[in-house]
This record gives structure tokens, C-alpha cells and sequence, in this order.
């Protein structure tokens, strides 16, 4: 996500500098929009950078920011204008910059994999040609970042649904009750059908999604509203099956389902809860604000 928003809206330079390591996964990269009291209205953030000489001074604090600590590089959008959206602007920051500091590692229902902390910006200087864009095109760059970033947690929860469905149909198949293999029994082998329909129909609009955002189609924030909304639904509603499916050891940790039931839960708040991509997608269709 980061990366690819330095490849679109970064300079040669910036391009140079930043995409070979990102790229190669020698540096992770971290997007950072949302803030204590600006979630889902990110318009509203407070994060302030003032132009000083060269130099930009950054402060503020960034909440439920994926991978601070470990990513070197911040994608950090910041006021250097007045209210609303027209007054933000992106920035890389560096892990290394005076001033960058990491709130605790938050502990989480799942996505232990990563940490999740806030970021902490006090008085970060950083020079102007850090700045990606113009001032002031932080909104849309950070907007288009999001697009990109909510086709890949649909991704990633096509991924944990697909991973559920293969557990419990390998799971029904081994195990016998009453005299037969509990995959004999048709109305199992219907849920598992049902299963599969819904994690197909997603992978479909993903696909749909991802084709209109490559060819800047009008309606790809719309599409991409869709394709999250629905596979994040999708892929959660079949691990959680699944969990059903394997009985009393879906809810144990040596299946692993209910791990995939804990990770899959948050891709329905993340890049934009559904209750906002039902917004996007409303405004798509009527125009209203």
C-alpha cells in the first residue's frame, strides 16, 4: 500500500530512494491516517505539519497503526492547511527521525502476527522534499491508497475463508459418526456448496474491483467499496461455518480455525469499516454527499 503510493504520487527522486527496499520487502512501510478522534471522518484529523525553511515539523498521534515499530517507513498524513480535506498533505517519515516515537503494543482479539501501536509525532522534522505531492493532496492520495488497500483485506479474507473451507472439508471427511464419514451427509455437503458460492461470487468482484482500479474507471472507489464489503463478510461468514462444521474442535487451538475466525473479524473494521463502504457505495448511487 505504501509502496505503491510512493510508485504513483512520488518523484523520481522519492521513487529512487524509497521503492527499491519497499519493493523488495528489505523495508516495510507503514499508512498513516487514522488518529485517537479521527477514524471513518479522516477529513478531521489534527495531525499538524508547519512549514519551517526546508523543513516540515511534524506532531501529532496516529492510532491502530498496522506494523509501528518494526516498518522503518511512515506514510503520514498531516494538516498544513486549514480544516477539511483540502488542507492535508503526505509525508515519509522515518523510523530513525528525532521526535518518532511508538505508543504500547496494543493486545488484540487477533492479528497477532503484527504489532498494531499508535504513532507518536513530536516536533518530527523532516525535510520538504519529503513531502509526496503538492500541499494538499494528502486526502485524495490517501483515498486512492485506500482503494488499493481495501482490494487487499478482501484478498486476504478470500485467502482465510478459502483456507477454512479446505480445513473443513478435509475435516468432514475424515471424521465418522454414526457408522459413515460425517462429508456422506447432504445437508454438510450443501453448507460446504454454499460455502464455496459465496468465496467465489467475492473473488469475482474482487477481480471486477481490482480490473476497474488498474483502468481508472470512474466507479472503482465504488467497486472497491463493494469488493471489500462483501469478501470481508464472505470470508468471515465461512470460517465462522467452518468453526461450526469441525464441532468442539473448531473452537481449540490446535485446528487453527478459530485463529482464522479471530484474524477474519477485523477485515470488516479495517481500510474503512462496512458501514462505511455501504456510504461509499450509497453516494456512488445517488450522488448525495
Amino acid at each position: 500500500m505504501v509502496a505503491w503510493m510512493v510508485d504513483r504520487y512520488g518523484s523520481d527522486e522519492q521513487r529512487a530512494r524509497w521503492l527499491p527496499d519497499l519493493c523488495s520487502a528489505q523495508t516495510l512501510g507503514s499508512y498513516c491516517l487514522t488518529e485517537p478522534g479521527a477514524g471513518s471522518d479522516a477529513a478531521a484529523l489534527g495531525t499538524r505539519a508547519e512549514r519551517d525553511g526546508d523543513h516540515y515539523v511534524i506532531t501529532g498521534t496516529k492510532q491502530f497503526i498496522s506494523g509501528a515499530g518494526a516498518s522503518e517507513v511512515y506514510l503520514v498524513m498531516a494538516r498544513t492547511g486549514d480544516t477539511g480535506s483540502s488542507g492535508v498533505s503526505a509525508f515519509v517519515v522515518h523510523r530513525d527521525d528525532p521526535g518518532l516515537s511508538f505508543g504500547a503494543n496494543e493486545t488484540k482479539m487477533g492479528w497477532n502476527a503484527q504489532p498494531t501501536r499508535q504513532v507518536i509525532l513530536d516536533a518530527v522534522r523532516v525535510p520538504a522534499d519529503r513531502r509526496l505531492g503538492e500541499e494538499g493532496d494528502g486526502f485524495r492520495i490517501a483515498m486512492h491508497g485506500l482503494n488499493g488497500g481495501r482490494l487487499g483485506i478482501a484478498a486476504c479474507s478470500l485467502g482465510g475463508g478459502r483456507a477454512a473451507l479446505e480445513a473443513s472439508t478435509a475435516y468432514l471427511g475424515d471424521r465418522e459418526a454414526f457408522g459413515s464419514p460425517l462429508i456422506n451427509a447432504q445437508a454438510l455437503r450443501f453448507r460446504l456448496a454454499g460455502m464455496a458460492t459465496e468465496l467465489e461470487a467475492a473473488r469475482s468482484l474482487l477481480w471486477r474491483a481490482a480490473a476497474a482500479l488498474d483502468a481508472g474507471d470512474p466507479e472503482a472507489q465504488q467497486l472497491c467499496a463493494m469488493a471489500k464489503r462483501f469478501a470481508t463478510e464472505a470470508g468471515y461468514t465461512v470460517a465462522d461455518e467452518a468453526l461450526q462444521l469441525h464441532g468442539g474442535y473448531g473452537y481449540l487451538t490446535e485446528y487453527g480455525i478459530e485463529k482464522i475466525v479471530r484474524d477474519l473479524r477485523v477485515h470488516r473494521i479495517l481500510e474503512g469499516t462496512n458501514e462505511i463502504m455501504s456510504l461509499i457505495i450509497a453516494r456512488g448511487l445517488t450522488g448525495a454527499a
